[in-house]
């Protein structure tokens, strides 16, 4: 097995090819598909560049669990569009875009994986902390997902495609490390993250407490759960502002932790082949670039996998 396990973010990596590429690229009937275009464009990409020998591309069954709403119930809160069926607020252009990506996915063979009530993130953290055969490379547009790289047993690492993939960083241990000044592993990632919170996701963080501080904070003591030890036995290495800020935040504080961290032991359904190449349905293939107006994405994708 001489390529890694490659995991996608799927939605991370859709949304961005939606904001990325003009709606004006649609169907013959005028439905937009500019996400299923750079989605399709992206993974040719990352075939031709990382030489996976297995890729999973991972799905949300649930982007907001019940698990971390019952922690925290702000977590997400603001994308919410629809409360009554917990659905996410998606621009209109994308929601038909979806369904093309999986049947695209299905005709190609490539693997699909979810988990009933978890992220894709969860996912990719149990799918990451399962492998022990070969390394593991996790494309992504979130830095959540930050918190899954090691060295050992078998390298994790996040290709972290943030600003696009001509500008793709590779982050292990000693990235996120010099990234943040913070200790050599992805847990600490998430420990920090507690901490700082994160507005995007409805996590307030502690207050008072920013990124810079709250890294120190975790490289000092060497995880948040010494850190909160120290500050409860009123430590006078704990800033004072700091304890007085963890017994304001205390409820969050203790119920954080659970919505930050990457679940690893997710039940998860899994369809297709991760082997590279898959096998193909090339007719079905063609179908669908010629009733969707998929264009050289697919040709590309195509040429991408085969032996």
């Amino acid at each position: 097995m001489s390529g890694p396990l490659v995991l996608l973010d799927s939605a991370s990596l859709y949304f961005r090819s939606f904001f990325a590429l003009p709606e004006s690229m649609t169907s013959p009937d005028g439905v937009p598909v500019n996400a299923v275009r750079g989605f399709a464009g992206m993974i040719a990409q990352i075939l031709t560049d990382r030489h996976p020998s297995r890729l999973v591309a991972c799905l949300d069954a649930d982007w907001r669990p019940a698990f971390r709403v019952e922690a925290i119930p702000s977590y997400k809160a603001q994308r919410v569009a629809d409360p009554a069926v917990n659905a996410e607020e998606v621009p209109d252009t994308l929601t038909p875009q979806v369904p093309i990506i999986i049947d695209l996915l299905d005709a190609l063979g490539i693997a699909t994986a979810e988990a009933a009530g978890y992220e894709a993130d969860d996912v990719i953290g149990t799918l990451a902390h399962r492998e022990s055969a070969a390394p593991v490379e996790i494309i992504t547009g979130d830095r959540d997902l930050f918190q899954c790289v090691r060295d050992e047993p078998t390298p994790v690492r996040v290709v972290y495609v943030g600003r696009g993939w001509s500008k793709a960083e590779e982050i292990g241990p000693q990235e996120l490390a010099t990234r943040y000044g913070l200790p050599a592993e992805g847990l600490a990632y998430a420990d920090m993250a507690v901490l700082r919170g994160d507005p995007s996701d409805g996590l307030p963080g502690i207050t008072g407490i920013g990124e810079k501080t709250a890294a120190k904070l975790i490289t000092k003591f060497g995880s948040l759960a010494a850190l909160v030890d120290a500050a409860a036995a009123g430590s006078k290495d704990v800033p004072l502002k700091v304890r007085e800020a963890f017994t304001h935040d205390a409820d969050y504080l203790a119920k954080a932790p659970l919505v930050v961290r990457v679940a690893t032991d997710v039940p998860i359904e899994a369809t297709g082949t991760p082997e590279v190449p898959h096998p193909v349905d090339v007719n079905r293939v063609r179908e669908l670039q010629t009733r969707w107006s998929l264009g050289s994405s697919v040709d590309r994708l195509l040429k991408a996998l085969a032996p």
